[in-house]
């Protein structure tokens, strides 16, 4: 697990990443500010206070707060460009890592938009839950943590996967070996909570399982497992 980590985190920043890193940052960011624009918009457009630095004084706290509900968006975010960006960055790494193996078959553009629009969702939805019980309980992120770290193993790993095995497959590697891609969305989980480095997180989560994947792949072909069963 240490070692697929260290491989991802070498990999992101090397020459055939540089590529789909900067189209992956400037989108993420150029979203991050649109939504930061408009939300702080239609707040300004419907707020009347009675007195000019009262609008002010609520316009600059507002807009604070805004960065810091941002910082939250960069999970569900970077989510939504996995889709775009994963087959790029999981064929450089199948390439590279394992150019003995079959490579891998590309998602078509639309069930790849469709996976990561879904995924964006649940995980919106996951924080929306989980970031009151960050402000409000002193566990709360171990919450935090525990429900992207799930979200983020699970979704990750099902989209590389899906490059080489159908969804039946998929589903019984993900529950067989549900531990070991648990502590796998932690580490994501982990590197999302970084400042201004989690704008990396869809290339350093999509190339640890690809690795990840590939251990899994390995161990089922060697042992009495889903594959030798087939």
């Amino acid at each position: 697990m240490i070692s697929a980590a260290q491989l991802a985190l070498s990999q992101i920043i090397s020459p055939p990443f540089r590529g789909v890193l900067w189209k992956s940052v400037g989108l993420t960011l150029a979203l991050l500010a649109a939504l930061w624009i408009i939300i702080q918009a239609v707040i300004l457009q419907f707020l009347v206070l009675p007195f000019g630095w009262m609008e002010t004084a609520f316009s600059v706290a507002s807009g604070f707060g805004l960065l810091v509900g941002m910082a939250f968006l960069i999970a569900p975010v970077t989510t939504l460009f996995a889709g775009l960006f994963l087959d790029d960055v999981a064929a450089i790494v199948e390439s590279e890592n394992y150019p003995g193996d079959p490579a891998g078959t590309p998602m078509p553009i639309v069930a790849g938009m469709v996976i990561a629009i879904k995924f964006f969702g649940v995980v919106i939805l996951a924080n929306m839950v989980a970031l009151p019980l960050v402000l409000l309980l002193g566990f709360g992120v171990l919450i935090f943590f525990g429900a992207n770290g799930y979200l983020l193993g699970r979704e990750y790993f099902q989209m590389a996967a899906l490059r080489f095995h159908d969804a039946r497959t998929v589903k019984a590697l993900r529950l067989k070996h549900g531990g070991r891609i648990f502590l796998a969305g932690l580490m994501i989980a982990g590197f999302l909570a970084i400042p201004f480095v989690n704008l990396l997180t869809p290339l350093f989560a999509t190339a640890l399982m690809v690795h990840i994947h590939k251990r899994i792949e390995a161990r089922e072909s060697r042992s009495d497992g889903l594959f030798a069963a087939a």
